[in-house]
């Protein structure tokens, strides 16, 4: 926990009063810094989405709301999923132009998506382009990532424009 609490330029602390008498955890964690809303107007930027149909699967609601949010600010037309089973049915329903996808999920994990994903032949979306949203930031999962399939990987937590910008990329041939 401390690695990931340090990860985000957090602290960690831990007190107690004395045995049998518990432990009390403090994290603090910065607040993310977050653009001016012009910034995800697609009107006031070159980072348009228009028509651009995005899957989004995360297993933490409010993450994936809030991805969602900045996707349709800047113009996507953005289907979730909580699950990576119900993503994979989405998906198979009906591919998507981009996919992002969270990695450590209960149900599957997001390499085990992506794989079942890869298989998939390339009509049926199997070479859909993607992006890993990890709070996993090592080198082995970075790798890891990539050798599944994945195009590109964002660390949580995510920065607006950011987002907006490496889905822009995956559009660009």
């Amino acid at each position: 926990m401390r690695y990931l609490v340090e990860l985000h330029d957090g602290t960690i602390a831990v007190t107690s009063p004395g045995k049998g008498l518990g432990t009390t955890f403090t994290v603090k964690l910065p607040l993310m810094p977050m653009p001016p809303t012009a910034d995800l107007n697609p009107t006031e930027s070159s980072l348009n989405l228009t028509g651009v149909r995005i899957l989004v699967i995360d297993d933490e609601v409010d993450f994936l709301e809030l991805v969602a949010f900045i996707l349709k600010q800047a113009g996507a037309s953005v289907t979730t999923a909580v699950t990576a089973k119900e993503g994979l049915l989405l998906f198979t329903q009906s591919p998507p132009d981009i996919l992002l996808s969270d990695i450590g999920m209960s149900d599957m994990d997001g390499y085990m998506l992506m794989q079942q994903i890869r298989a998939l032949p390339v009509e049926k979306g199997g070479q859909v382009k993607a992006i890993a949203l990890t709070g996993y930031a090592g080198d082995v999962d970075r790798q890891r990532a990539f050798q599944v399939g994945f195009q590109q990987r964002l660390s949580k937590p995510i920065d607006p424009k950011t987002l907006v910008t490496a889905v822009s990329r995956l559009l660009t041939p």
